[in-house]
């Protein structure tokens, strides 16, 4: 075979090989798929499933899905209910039987606020602030794992509190909590303990 004709050959298959990958980029991109992990929370009224704002409130979501891994939230409680308005949950101190803790712990530190434009829509869930001190002043960082998820929308509570996730099934559930008797403190007469668990998708 001459010279002349493996170059031609050469050049075909050059060609042709143009040609695919030139196919290939317009019609099948490459793509690299996200993980989307959720969580589902159980209680003895249901489960609660909740997808993250990741785009706009990273560590919390992040903080959230690695506490949620170490089982950090199991066997704590919603001890604040508000009909209308909240329901609150994952004080670690909400297992102790002295219901005047319940509301004052976390998981030893806080978070810097990650506010958005994200409004508090009913199934929003966004994150508690560190409790009052002792002369009732707030302190502006978040909860380390205090949480609550939205009952109604709540437009007060926009651009003041952490966004980082939605009720994506479930409100029933969160609906039914709303309802339970409480006392005082809106802490549920009877408790309701939760367990979190994380889902990869």
């Amino acid at each position: 075979m001459g010279s002349g004709t493996r170059s031609q050959k050469r050049k075909g298959l050059d060609a042709r090989l143009a040609s695919l990958l030139q196919c290939i980029s317009v019609s099948t991109p490459l793509s690299f798929k996200r993980k989307n992990p959720k969580v589902v929370i159980s209680t003895k009224f249901g489960q609660i499933e909740i997808r993250f704002f990741s785009d706009v409130a990273p560590r919390h979501v992040e903080n959230f899905l690695n506490l949620a891994k170490l089982k950090f939230y199991d066997g704590t409680t919603f001890h604040r209910v508000i009909p209308d308005f909240i329901i609150q949950g994952g004080d670690p101190l909400s297992k102790n039987p002295d219901r005047s803790l319940h509301g004052t712990g976390g998981p030893g530190y806080s978070l810097p606020p990650e506010l958005s434009d994200r409004p508090h829509r009913r199934g929003t869930v966004s994150m508690a602030k560190m409790p009052r001190t002792a002369d009732r002043t707030r302190d502006v960082s978040d909860n380390g794992s205090q949480f609550f998820i939205c009952v109604e929308d709540n437009s007060s509570l926009d651009r003041t509190y952490t966004a980082f996730g939605k009720v994506v099934r479930g409100m029933e559930t969160v609906d039914a909590i709303a309802r339970v008797p409480r006392d005082e403190h809106d802490n549920p007469l009877d408790p309701i303990p939760m367990t979190v668990v994380v889902v990869e998708e």
